[in-house]
């Protein structure tokens, strides 16, 4: 098995925001849409997500530092020395509530199979250990929010609600069942998007213009996650020249306020092909006219 802090690529004296940016940088590399029928990069995408799963919880973490690969056994052997066993029940999936109940009484071999913390329970008591689920989604379900339904133990079924604004590493919890310990954590990651580049709650995209458009001014389309937007391009357009739409980014996760990040849109500037004889004709006539009255002040500056 190999080692969760070699295979972020962290040292074992790293913080959680170092661990969660090699995260997100190595998801991204080797996400499955990316690396399509790539089988190395697909098994190093779920080593990634394993490794994550154990080194983002300090607790965990702490067993496995201490443990190394057999720390989940180990917590089982600690857990099983307090423990007071009983009877089995459960309860049908209710909704969003599910949990497991113990009697009083008998040993449950089913204990040891879920890794509950033992505790003396009674009847009236119920609880589920807390458990991670890694959940994908794309960058317009980041954007206005979605549902999954997980599969849980004997075909129960839970839908969850993933809300606007996660990005690669939220982490959502959902209440499985009554009590504080009944709690399913989703690992969100999102998936790499072909128009839009995404920096927090910030997007960038690419605009391609004209070059007549770039000389002389215009307007064009940008395409945003809620549709298109009307973008005024000033004359002199430089091809790179980048534009701020404010409000047309991501959402926060936060729900605090409606502000929302903004879209950059980079310009590129598109030279044309199959010019006719006259067009290049006019080409022509202005490179000479330029030659003629001398560099501009951009042209001294390598514009």
């Amino acid at each position: 098995m190999p080692n969760y802090y070699d295979v972020l690529g962290v040292s074992r004296k790293a913080s959680e925001k170092d661990i969660r940016q090699a995260y997100r940088k190595l998801t991204r590399e080797h996400h499955p849409d990316v690396n399509q029928g790539d089988k190395a990069s697909e098994e190093k995408f779920k080593q990634i997500n394993e490794a994550y799963t154990v080194l983002s919880d300090s607790e965990k973490r702490s067993k496995y530092d201490r443990y190394g690969d057999n720390w989940s056994q180990r917590r089982n052997m600690e857990d099983a020395r307090g423990r007071q066993g009983g009877t089995f029940h459960w309860s049908d999936l209710n909704d969003s509530n599910f949990f497991f109940e113990f009697d009083q009484g008998a040993s449950s071999p089913f204990e040891r199979l879920f890794n509950n913390r033992g505790q003396r329970q009674t009847q009236s008591r119920r609880n589920v250990a807390p458990t991670e689920r890694a959940v994908e989604v794309t960058l317009t379900e980041a954007f206005n929010g979605t549902t999954r339904v997980l599969e849980l133990l004997y075909g129960r079924r839970l839908e969850v609600k993933i809300p606007p604004g996660v990005d690669n590493g939220s982490r959502v919890s959902v209440a499985a069942g009554e009590g504080q310990r009944g709690t399913i954590h989703l690992v969100i990651s999102v998936k790499p998007n072909d128009r839009f580049e995404r920096k927090g709650k910030d997007l960038y995209t690419d605009v391609e213009i004209p070059l007549d458009d770039a000389i002389l001014g215009g307007e064009t389309t940008v395409a945003t996650l809620t549709g298109s937007v009307a973008l005024t391009i000033p004359p002199e357009t430089q091809n790179g020249q980048r534009f701020r739409l404010a409000g047309q980014g991501m959402p926060s996760l936060s729900g605090s306020g409606s502000q929302r990040g903004n879209l950059y849109a980079t310009a590129k500037v598109k030279l044309p092909n199959d010019l006719t004889p006259e067009q290049i004709e006019m080409f022509r006539q202005l490179r000479e006219s330029r030659i003629n009255t001398g560099p501009t002040p951009e042209d001294k500056n390598g514009i």
